[in-house]
């Protein structure tokens, strides 16, 4: 059973640039466990990712795809 509360975090992520980089970092966070929505706006430069993981693992795995979280 998930106990984790849900959320919804908007970060920014000023180096993506095009489709490679929304299917790289939308391929990592969905092994995140808990994360149940990711949206990405290319023109804003940022990652709305919703559902009950921790914010330090979502972090964690857009960096693993090679992107800084500003």
């Amino acid at each position: 059973m998930n106990t984790a509360e849900q959320q919804t975090l908007v970060l920014s992520v000023l180096e993506m640039t095009c489709g490679h980089c929304e299917r790289a970092i939308t391929s990592s966070l969905g092994a995140v466990e808990g994360v149940e929505c990711v949206e990405i706006d290319l023109g804003d430069k940022t990652v709305c990712v919703t559902g009950g993981a921790e914010r330090a693992a979502i972090v964690a795995a857009i960096e693993d795809a090679g992107y800084e979280v500003c």
